[in-house]
């Protein structure tokens, strides 16, 4: 993992990259932890789990949780509060994120405050309308999806710790902000995933955004990838200094 600290903080994100469990690292999400970490004065803790399909799940599941439990028992050395921390990521990462958070209410682990979830992998099952129509988007085609989550579960039946849309219970969990593009074959699971959250009972800022694409935050110099960070920051301020 990788730490990013501004100058004051006073919480923590255990931050997940995107690549489709399969590609991917700490220097791929490197300036994005840094804006993030800048934008919402909070401890950015940067997870390079292991991928697939070298390590398929519960590899990276495992990995994120694992260091979720550190930040937890570390919080005092991280100068942050213990009750101050969320989970995020983009794409696959906010799958994960979206996943630990699961695993974390399930296995009464270390209390999540916040989810900030960008563009996040959910459902294995390529169902949805957007799936079925979005299938050769810039980035992501629905080949390629195909494909991460075969690497990513090999012969191992979807779960909702892997894809939780499949979670039939979402009660209880933390409030989330989730972001979704335009043109991409997640946009509808992200969307009713949200949904369903609201109707369990959880607090869900949705935020959609028009004429963007999977992953087109990277293109850091366009206005819309960086009114993107902004309101990401700004949702992980305000969720942890609430």
């Amino acid at each position: 993992m990788r730490i990013y600290r501004p100058s004051r903080a006073q919480g923590a994100i255990v931050w997940m990259h995107g690549g489709g469990f399969v590609m991917g690292d700490l220097d791929t999400e490197h300036a994005w932890a840094v804006r993030l970490a800048d934008g919402a004065g909070a401890v950015v803790i940067s997870v390079d789990y292991r991928l697939a399909p070298e390590h398929r799940f519960p590899a990276a599941l495992d990995d994120t949780y694992a260091v979720l439990t550190w930040a937890s028992e570390h919080a005092a050395e991280l100068g942050i509060d213990p009750e101050r921390i969320a989970v995020g990521g983009h794409s696959a990462g906010a799958g994960l994120a979206a996943a630990v958070a699961l695993r974390a209410r399930d296995q009464q682990g270390p209390r999540i405050r916040f989810q900030l979830l960008n563009q996040p992998g959910l459902d294995d099952r390529q169902q949805t309308w957007s799936a079925r129509h979005f299938t050769d988007t810039p980035w992501m085609t629905r080949d390629k999806v195909t494909a991460a989550w075969r690497h990513y579960l090999g012969s191992t039946p979807a779960s909702p710790y892997a894809a939780p849309a499949r979670a039939t219970d979402l009660s209880g969990l933390p409030p989330a902000y989730i972001a979704t593009a335009e043109f991409c074959p997640n946009r509808d699971e992200e969307i009713g995933y949200a949904l369903r959250l609201l109707e369990a009972g959880v607090s869900v800022e949705l935020h959609q955004w028009p004429g963007t694409f999977h992953g087109s935050q990277a293109i850091l110099s366009a206005e819309i990838s960086q009114r993107q960070l902004a309101e990401l920051a700004a949702a992980l301020r305000r969720a942890l200094a609430e």
